[in-house]
């Protein structure tokens, strides 16, 4: 489950990405990236993070620390402009806070070298969950002291988006002809074998830490828990059949060899 925090103070918004997250304090005195509950995005982007993120956590993956972050409107006061309290205001209770990286440098490839197990393991997750939000334009990763971090993680689990058609998408492949690590990963036979028998309980840990908030009045679910159940039904499926869903490597990927 995720851990319970409290926003006390609104620091100042950070204008990336369509949500345009907030930075705030919370009541553990730690500051955190809050992801809104009544961005634009809606709630499923929330949901996919919290999935995603919680699973790539399980699979010992760098995703920085997720909260249930309760926001009080009342800290809309703070900011002058319209659109952001607007955006705070439709976001009373239940947010999604990600534990903010200080000092965090965002990854270039041309910049940055990463280990290629490391680099494999992320693209075999990325490859299950479908992520489509990991192109070497917007990789969605960060640098910082102790290595990599993975963030950002709502525009995957896009099968949510039409559950009339999310029996499809299990044999999707995915395409990472322009995966911000592609290229250094060192092939995906190795990832698969130490990452696939994770998978089971590190999924179920994740359908259990999304918020019940997010999942209530699902239609053709009749509770959350009817929702989580399918969550785990789509990716074990995926899972469990061929792996017709990884991609093929560029011919020089693995090529890096100092570890982030």
């Amino acid at each position: 489950m995720l851990h319970d925090v409290t926003a006390v103070r609104y620091v100042t918004p950070l204008r990336e990405g369509g949500s345009m997250p907030g930075l705030v304090e919370g009541d553990d005195h730690r500051l955190y990236v809050l992801k809104w509950s009544g961005a634009a995005q809606g709630r499923k982007a929330l949901v996919a993070e919290v999935l995603a993120g919680e699973l790539g956590r399980g699979l010992g993956l760098p995703v920085p620390e997720l909260v249930r972050l309760d926001l009080d409107p009342v800290l809309a006061r703070s900011e002058p402009e319209t659109q952001i309290q607007d955006q705070m205001r439709a976001s009373g209770g239940v947010n999604l806070g990600m534990a903010f990286v200080s000092g965090a440098l965002n990854f270039d490839p041309l910049c940055f070298q990463v280990d290629a197990g490391l680099a494999a393991r992320v693209v075999w997750f990325d490859a299950l969950i479908g992520n489509v939000d990991r192109s070497w334009r917007n990789p969605n990763l960060l640098v910082a002291t102790g290595g990599l971090r993975l963030i950002d993680h709502g525009a995957s689990l896009i099968f949510h988006h039409h559950w009339a058609g999310a029996e499809a998408w299990r044999r999707r492949p995915y395409d990472a002809a322009d995966h911000a690590l592609a290229g250094a990963a060192a092939g995906l036979a190795v990832a698969d074998e130490e990452l696939a028998p994770l998978v089971p309980a590190a999924l179920e840990r994740a359908v259990a830490a999304i918020p019940a908030e997010w999942l209530t009045d699902e239609p053709g679910f009749a509770t959350p828990d009817a929702v989580r159940a399918a969550y785990v039904e789509q990716l074990s499926a995926r899972l469990a059949g061929p792996r017709d869903w990884l991609p093929e490597l560029p011919d020089n990927a693995g090529h890096s060899e100092v570890a982030l």
